[in-house]
């Protein structure tokens, strides 16, 4: 993690990183199933997209935490194609049963003929040469069924298997969702507390200035007192453009990423929460992730299916047996028509296609080994997923209290000093040195308490519980 200059727009490099790094995540998701149709598969960055919703209004909209991740459960990208994925997947099952279910077809032919008999090298002395017209009408009903086909049985519980995991990767999708939304949220509110630190420094400051212009003109401080008063009062002016201008485009990518049309104005209506966290039992907690956790469970049905495909493969090597038949009426019309039917069994073996079979059972193999290495390192990951959400918990908790002191610290030390050179005992540099010790505290408080709450996000998220998060972000 970036460490906190004095700079007070230090909050910037800091919160992007962690939201970029939120985004890492977004593979865990992905990476559950293969899917039907790279057009609608999600990817990180369809997390941080949406289709827009709503008309704009001229007035400004209060927007709540809450309000922002329910938006974003409805119109964000990711489970937009991540519903659509599942849609697929589940088409895919039926494609796959319908292998194993009776094929019926109905057919109605009409038909009129006439032959040339020369042309057909029939040359009969006395015999018309031309036959026809004439015509018949056959209805008919015709059945195709693989009786035994052990491979498409196989197929179809793959299916299975490949629809259960994308039903669960929607659900996880959800998950990150909230992750996404409430990062995106309260980036956005820290911003905002940014901007409001700064506003109130740019005004110390500016009681500062006029302090020093006023001393420097009654001849009782030097002109650089007053140089660097103003050197102090423009450099906190810039930053506050700077903060303004990073809040602007951090709620536009909140809008983006909760389906906010992005020319509809909106106020945060909730401040940034905190509350510290009790300490939990994180074997206990490992235990209820690898329960909750939708990601797990999808990579355990997409290991599950790509065993059939494994045993799918050696399937291929069996007999199978198909029934045909048709039944129906021909005849000239259908009043002068009579039924006719057939019926044939087939019994197929393959007898020379070892390069084929071995091709495919060794693809199919390489994708099981592939799906329980990945299902294997989910386990271990889902562990590490708590035990960093729980570390960076504790460590931005602490980091909130110093820096709480350091700001109390830091004003009071400012106040004195302001003090000190109004009463002409010392000049101005002390003032300076105290307006910048009450930036960066401001800095670190801001950037940490984002931390402590993205920290609980993150541990929800891990947890398998995302749409619980309010319970985390209360302490619980």
């Amino acid at each position: 993690m970036p460490s906190i200059s004095s700079n007070n727009s230090s909050i910037r490099p800091t919160a992007r990183a962690l939201a970029l790094g939120l985004m890492v995540l977004a593979p865990m998701v992905l990476a559950a199933q293969t899917p039907p149709s790279a057009s609608i598969q999600p990817t990180a960055s369809s997390f941080q997209g949406s289709v827009a919703k709503g008309e704009v209004s001229a007035q400004a909209i209060d927007l709540t935490l809450d309000d922002a991740i329910q938006r974003a459960l409805k119109a964000n990208l990711g489970v937009i194609l991540s519903s659509a994925q599942t849609a697929a997947a589940r088409g895919q099952r039926l494609s796959q049963l319908q292998a194993l279910l009776p094929s019926v077809d109905a057919s109605l032919k009409e038909t009129v003929m006439q032959v040339d008999l020369p042309a057909e090298g029939l040359r009969i002395p006395g015999f018309p040469t031309i036959i026809g017209p004439f015509g018949f009408t056959d209805l008919r009903a015709s059945l195709t069924w693989s009786l035994i086909d052990v491979a498409s049985l196989r197929h179809y519980l793959a299916a299975r298997h490949n629809f259960a995991a994308a039903q669960l990767s929607a659900q996880d999708a959800r998950e990150l969702v909230v992750l996404v939304a409430g990062n995106a949220y309260l980036l956005a509110l820290a911003d905002e507390t940014q901007v409001g630190s700064v506003e109130a420094q740019v005004a110390t400051a500016k009681i500062s200035l006029d302090q020093a212009v006023a001393n420097h003109q009654a001849g009782t401080a030097p002109l650089l007192d007053e140089l660097r008063a103003r050197v102090d009062y423009q450099s906190l002016e810039q930053q506050l453009i700077v903060a303004r201008n990073a809040l602007e485009k951090d709620k536009l990518a909140l809008a983006r990423t909760i389906g906010i049309p992005l020319a509809q104005s909106f106020n945060l209506a909730d401040k940034a929460p905190y509350a510290a966290f009790d300490e939990i039992d994180v074997d206990k907690a490992i235990s209820e992730a690898h329960a909750n956790r939708k990601d797990l469970a999808a990579m355990v049905e997409q290991t599950k299916a790509a065993e059939e495909q494994r045993k799918a493969a050696t399937a291929d090597r069996l007999p199978t047996l198909t029934f045909n038949g048709d039944y129906g009426d021909i005849g000239v019309n259908l009043k002068t028509s009579h039924g006719t039917g057939d019926a044939a069994g087939a019994l197929s073996v393959p007898l020379f296609r070892e390069y084929g079979l071995r091709g495919e059972a060794q693809v199919a193999q390489a994708q099981l080994d592939t799906a329980q290495a990945q299902l294997s390192d989910k386990n271990a990951q889902v562990e590490a997923d708590i035990r960093d959400a729980l570390l960076d918990i504790a460590a931005a908790q602490k980091q909130v209290e110093v820096a709480r002191s350091s700001v109390e610290l830091a004003s009071e030390a400012l106040s004195e000093a302001q003090q000190r050179y109004a009463n002409g005992v010392s000049d101005n540099l002390a003032v300076s040195q105290a307006q910048q010790s009450v930036a960066q505290a401001n800095d670190q408080y801001v950037t940490s308490l984002y931390r402590h709450n993205v920290a609980k996000l993150s541990l929800a998220r891990a947890l398998g519980a995302g749409e619980n998060y309010k319970n985390y972000l209360g302490g619980k």
